[in-house]
């Protein structure tokens, strides 16, 4: 039932403003469970405590729903009934044991546990909603085949519109241009949560349970100067991920966990998106170089992205990717050797990448040069071209014997840098959002520090912390949408559990 209450305010305007009276108005409104972003993970949530008869109030702070979820691709899971009938063995011991593992045991062992049990299931499920799958890949070439691509316009995109069209015939009111703002906290139980929408009204919301799931804090860049390594790193594809609901679980007392991991990804540019030609050219395992004109990694871990963006912040933020004309020709002609995911596809010709390269080196912007020489494109980047040219002659000694004596990349990318002229793209890290925030159990449940659950609250998703170690994995293919649909199922059903609660 909604109640509105009308307050007038004269007096504390007068002595705060110094102006006439002013009308606020107060909404009020009650619900079973309240759900603060609208994202893959508060999608999934939605779903969960709907289907079971909840009232739920779903609030975002964007005009649109899905948040990154939209971008997504694939669910990771364990065990499927398409992995078995495929014959892929990955049981949830496999993948328990290899999350673990990579993370040198700094995961939560039973937030990866309740993950990887639950995942099999939540296929089926998000089948059960008229989702269907496409195909099972890998994370990376040759890894374990978890990577349930959905089959449907946008792959994420599809599963969250199909998702809230079904939530106009559940008990669900969702509320964009919303912003959770504080969680209410009566006698040590979170009860609620209040709002504010596009017109500046307050929204009180009265509930049994609240379900953080607002997506981290990729765009709050005093969090993000203060936890992450490089905190200008390029943002791919959030919006609007301030760090609230994060902030908001820790006033109300719980414990961080995760704060600083990042789902790094391939050295990237601002205002480029994942499928753009010239990137992929640049993201080729080849030849890059650090700001004084030296390797700084093995270039093929670009496979495994995250290791990359590791290896590029380690070096300082700034790196340059280098081919020759034979290579560019080798781009646009014959196609990329490596793919760059779903976006470019390996074998893709580049027919894009002159068109994008001579535009972005118009700008000016000292993101890409070209030079006939060696010591002409040095002097652009600004490097010592004795430097330079060495670490190019032992590059092509490298390609010419088949063997990187120094990294020992994969001989198949090795590639000569010979033929002028020369190109140079300056990249920086780049990451698909921020991985921790909110220390949780395996019900989801919020934490204290005095590592007691706080009744009625629970966080899901990339405010979680307790996935990760020190960096994202990709061991598993579709590891954090996964994570985001399996922890709001979870965290639906345990506050329903909590709250005794039965369909009327």
């Amino acid at each position: 039932m909604k109640i509105v209450r009308r307050t007038l305010i004269a007096a504390a305007c007068l002595s705060l403003l110094g102006t006439g009276a002013v009308n606020a108005e107060t909404i009020v409104k009650t619900a079973d469970v309240v759900i603060i972003g609208a994202g893959a993970s508060g999608t999934s949530a939605t779903m969960a405590a709907a289907e079971k008869g909840a009232k739920v109030i779903l609030l975002e702070k964007q005009g649109v729903v899905g948040g990154t979820g939209n971008f997504a691709e694939g669910i990771f899971a364990a065990n499927s009934s398409m992995q078995k009938r495929q014959g892929i063995i990955v049981t949830p011991d496999m993948a328990f044991k290899t999350i673990m593992e990579y993370s040198h045991w700094l995961a939560n062992p039973f937030v990866v546990r309740a993950f990887v049990n639950r995942s099999a299931d939540t296929i089926e499920w998000v089948k059960s909603k008229g989702i269907k799958f496409e195909y099972i890949g890998p994370g990376g070439p040759g890894g374990m085949l978890t990577w349930h691509v959905i089959d449907g316009p946008g792959h994420g995109r599809f599963l969250i519109k199909t998702f809230h069209e079904q939530f106009k015939n559940m008990d669900v009111t969702t509320m964009v241009k919303t912003a959770g703002k504080d969680l209410i906290v009566k006698d040590g139980k979170v009860t609620g949560v209040t709002a504010q929408d596009e017109q500046g009204n307050t929204i009180q919301i009265d509930a049994k349970a609240v379900i953080v799931a607002t997506g981290g804090y990729a765009n709050n860049k005093e969090m993000l100067q203060k936890y992450v390594a490089f905190p200008d790193t390029i943002m791919v594809g959030n919006v609007g991920k301030d760090g609230d609901g994060i902030k908001m679980a820790w006033k109300a007392g719980a414990k961080d966990e995760g704060m600083g991991v990042l789902q790094a990804y391939r050295p990237g540019l601002p205002d480029y998106a994942p499928n753009s030609h010239m990137l992929a050219a640049a993201r080729q395992p080849y030849l890059w170089v650090d700001t004084h004109g030296r390797r700084f990694t093995d270039e093929s871990n670009v496979i495994i992205w995250p290791h990359s963006g590791n290896a590029l912040s380690k070096a300082g933020g700034i790196m340059y990717s280098i081919f020759d004309e034979t290579s560019r020709k080798h781009y646009v002609n014959d196609g990329i050797d490596v793919p760059i995911g779903e976006w470019v596809i390996a074998n893709t010709k580049l027919t894009k990448f002159d068109e994008e390269f001579d535009k972005e080196l118009q700008k000016n912007r000292g993101f890409v040069y070209k030079a006939q020489t060696l010591d002409a494109l040095a002097k652009a980047m600004g490097v010592d071209a004795s430097v330079l040219k060495e670490t190019i002659d032992q590059n092509n000694v490298f390609a010419a014997q088949k063997r990187d004596e120094v990294f020992n990349k994969n001989m198949d990318y090795l590639r000569p840098v010979k033929t002028g002229p020369f190109y140079a793209v300056k990249m920086q890290p780049a990451a698909l959002g921020t991985l921790g925030g909110v220390k949780i159990n395996e019900k989801m449940q919020a934490i204290n520090k005095d590592g007691n659950a706080i009744p009625g609250l629970y966080v899901t998703g990339n405010d979680a912390g307790g996935m990760y170690g020190d960096t994202y994995d990709l061991l598993l293919g579709g590891g954090t949408f996964g994570f985001a649909l399996n922890s709001g199922r979870i965290a639906a059903e345990s506050a329903l559990d909590y709250m005794h609660f039965k369909k009327q």
